[in-house]
C-alpha cells in the first residue's frame, strides 16, 4: 500500500508588510532586501490570530479539494516551530476546532523542515494501514518570535500555513522521504530563550527571537541540500532531468538558485514563492505546493521533489507522483 497527495491547501493571513514599511522600522531598504534574499512582501497574522487559525484555513481548503470531511480524518500531524500553547499541542487545538474526534493528533518540531518530517511521518502511517485519510499540515507564525529591530533576519519572516490530505493508494504517490539531522550546528540558527532555557535573571519569553549566521547557514544549507537531492536521486534510480517540478522550502533566492543549478534545473522548473510570502519556515513547501497546484503548474502524473533546511539543522526531502 502507498499514500498519495489527496488535496492540498494554503493560508496567508491578509496583514502585508512590504519591503517599503520595513524600510521605516529598520536600516533597510527594498533594494537590499530583494538583491540578497528575493523577497519583497510577506503576510503576517494579526494579534487574534495564532497559528492553529492559520491551520484550520489551510486544511479546511485541502479538506474541500480531497472531498472529504471531518469524519473521514483518522491521523494529523503539524510540523511547526511557533506552536500557539507548549500544550495542548498544535494538532490537538486543529482537531478541535475542525469538529474531529478520537485520533492521533500531534505536532513535529524541526524548524523550517517541519512539514517534510511531519510528510513522513504521515506516509507511514498510511503504507502501514494505521490511517487511512491524515491530514498533514505545516504552519507558522513566525512574526511572534521575530526581533523586529535585527534588520539581517526581520526582513525575512512571514506567516502563513499549508496542508495536504494523503489517502492510500496501489500506485506511489509519495516514493519516498528522506530525512537528516547535524546538531553540530545549532548555534548557527537558533532562539536566543525558551522553555527550560532562560538568559539568567530573564522573565519567561523575554528576547525569545531568531538568531541567525547568515553566511555560515547559506554554506551548510546549499551543500546538505546537494546531498539530500542526489540521495533521493540515487535511491528512486532516477535522472535530474525526470524531475518535473522542484518544490524548495522558500528560504532565501541564492539557496535556491544553488540548490536548482546543482540540479541542472532551470527557475522556470523552480516553483517560487518567497517574492510575495517570505520565508514561512514549516509551511512554505505546502504553500507552495498547493500554489502550484491552483495555477495549473503541477499536473496529475508529474514528479515532485520537495526539499527543506531549517534550524537544527535538519533537513529533508520528498520525492512524490502527484
Amino acid at each position: 500500500m502507498y499514500s498519495r497527495i489527496a488535496g492540498t491547501g494554503h493560508f496567508a493571513p491578509e496583514k502585508i508588510l512590504s519591503n517599503s514599511d520595513l524600510e521605516k522600522l529598520v536600516d533597510t531598504s527594498d533594494e537590499w532586501i530583494r538583491s540578497r534574499s528575493g523577497i519583497e512582501r510577506r503576510h503576517l497574522a494579526d494579534d487574534d490570530q495564532a497559528t492553529s487559525d492559520l491551520a484550520v484555513e489551510a486544511s479546511k481548503a485541502a479538506m474541500e479539494a480531497a472531498g472529504v470531511g471531518p469524519d473521514d480524518i483518522d491521523f494529523i500531524v503539524v510540523g511547526t516551530t511557533t506552536p500557539d500553547l507548549v500544550f495542548p499541542n498544535v494538532g490537538c487545538i486543529v482537531q478541535q476546532q475542525l469538529g474531529i474526534h478520537g485520533c492521533a493528533a500531534f505536532s513535529v518540531e524541526a524548524a523550517c523542515s517541519g512539514f517534510i518530517y511531519a510528510l513522513s511521518i504521515a506516509d507511514k502511517f498510511v503504507n502501514s494501514g494505521q490511517a487511512r485519510c491524515a491530514l498533514v499540515i505545516g504552519a507558522e507564525t513566525l512574526s511572534r518570535i521575530t526581533d523586529w529591530t535585527d534588520r539581517t533576519t526581520c526582513v525575512l519572516f512571514g506567516d502563513g500555513a499549508g496542508a495536504v490530505i494523503l489517502q492510500p493508494s496501489d500506485e506511489a504517490g509519495i516514493i519516498s522521504t528522506h530525512l537528516r539531522a547535524d546538531g553540530q550546528y545549532r548555534n548557527l540558527l537558533t532562539t536566543t530563550a525558551g522553555i527550560s532555557v532562560q538568559p539568567e535573571g530573564a522573565a519567561l519569553r523575554e528576547g525569545f527571537n531568531v538568531r541567525m549566521a547568515g553566511n555560515e547557514v547559506f554554506k551548510v544549507a546549499v551543500k546538505s541540500l546537494e546531498s539530500i537531492v542526489e540521495e533521493t536521486l540515487e535511491a528512486n534510480g532516477l535522472d535530474r532531468s525526470e524531475i518535473d517540478w522542484l518544490i524548495p522550502h522558500q528560504a532565501n533566492m541564492r539557496i535556491i538558485k544553488a540548490t536548482a543549478k546543482r540540479l541542472g534545473m532551470p527557475l522556470e522548473k523552480v516553483v517560487l514563492t518567497l517574492r510575495d510570502y517570505g520565508n514561512t519556515s514549516a509551511a512554505s513547501v505546502p504553500m507552495a505546493l498547493d500554489i502550484a497546484i491552483r495555477d495549473g503548474r503541477i499536473q496529475r502524473g508529474q514528479l515532485l521533489l520537495l526539499e527543506a533546511f531549517g534550524g537544527g539543522f535538519t533537513w529533508g526531502s520528498a520525492l512524490v507522483r502527484y
